[in-house]
């Protein structure tokens, strides 16, 4: 792609969250998930591959249909309320539906169908911006329109969302897949905890973030795609299939990793709350997905090809990608847990 047209498809992409982020406006923050929209598509799209192109038109379809329901709902609250603004959102039926239409565009279940098939369609880069900064927007508007949810469906989408990333990552061998029902676990405790402590859902947005770009990002620098690509990667990339088998526990919240540090958190924010069964559930949902994040540590660092490669390329391979933003966020992935007590003395 020209890096003209490139650079301002990125720019698009900034331009459309800074507007959602910036705006009180429903209208504005519209135009805003918009403009997010159709700055993505080229870039899923220009591998020029019938499955990119499927799962781009699956995207589109999606976050289309969202999109619609989003200005449904809203002009259905300003003519019956005569309010435009976000935070006014009052109306039940309008509340509902934008909700169910946020929950479309981030991949929450039970709306979460497209996102392992759109996300098993991209190249890794464009999969990592749909994984993380796609995301962004649209949880910004959930943040503020919590205070008009009922906090019982929050809860509810928040366990189904945990356990439906838990169990559809089971049985997985594509590794876009894998985090694609990784993120949806991860929604499902933010939007657990998002009524009862809003900055907690934020710092665990932000941790979400910076684990999964680390992630991508390691997958990317031995181009894996499936799980039995691992298996050889800890051959040509030792210290890197390390530092990637760390990452993937601190995504599954094993201390004393910075996983950790939101989902004890959060357990103890539903526990402070008078919910021991909501916490004990989603507790058992952490669990499923730790099972398929130590399925690839097993791959990545406890396997080793069976063949005899004479060979001397794949091994200790030199990898010409820019190491600068894999190192920040792998760092911060793995190290932030002694850092929790100055989180909770900010957050209170």
């Amino acid at each position: 792609m020209n890096p003209w047209v490139m650079f301002f498809l990125i720019a698009s992409l900034g331009l459309g969250t800074t507007i959602t982020f910036a705006s009180s406006h429903w209208l504005l923050a519209w135009m805003g998930l918009e403009i997010n929209t159709l700055a993505i598509i080229p870039l899923m799209a220009q591998q020029h591959h019938p499955r990119a192109v499927e799962a781009t038109t699956k995207y589109f379809l999606t976050q289309a249909t969202a999109a619609a329901l989003v200005l449904f709902a809203t002009t259905s609250n300003a003519w019956m309320l005569g309010e435009w603004q976000i935070q006014q959102l009052c109306h039940p039926l309008a509340t509902s539906i934008t909700m169910i239409a946020l929950g479309l565009k981030v991949g929450l279940a039970p709306m979460h169908f497209w996102l392992p098939e759109v996300l098993q369609g991209l190249d890794l880069s464009t999969g990592l911006v749909l994984s993380t900064w796609q995301k962004l927007a649209p949880m910004i508007l959930i943040y503020q329109i919590a205070p008009t949810l009922d906090q019982g469906a929050l809860v509810l989408i928040g366990l189904v969302s945990a356990l439906t990333g838990g169990w559809g990552g089971l049985n997985q061998t594509q590794l876009r897949k894998i985090m694609a029902y990784s993120s949806i676990s991860h929604m499902g405790w933010m939007i657990i905890v998002l009524n009862y402590s809003p900055p907690l859902m934020l710092l665990n947005l932000l941790v979400y973030i910076v684990m999964t770009t680390s992630a991508f990002l390691t997958l990317k620098t031995v181009s894996a795609t499936k799980i039995n690509m691992l298996a050889t990667a800890s051959t040509k990339a030792p210290l890197m299939m390390s530092i990637a088998m760390l990452i993937m526990l601190s995504m599954g919240g094993l201390p004393p990793l910075t996983g950790f540090m939101p989902k004890w958190m959060i357990l103890k924010e539903m526990t402070k709350q008078d919910l021991p069964l909501t916490a004990t559930i989603i507790a058992l949902a952490a669990l499923l997905s730790l099972f398929f994040y130590l399925r690839l540590c097993y791959s990545l660092v406890l396997t080793s090809s069976p063949n005899t490669n004479n060979s001397k390329t794949p091994w200790r391979a030199k990898i010409n990608t820019p190491f600068l933003l894999l190192s920040i966020t792998a760092a911060l992935s793995l190290m932030m847990l002694p850092i929790t007590p100055t989180v909770i003395a900010l957050m209170t």
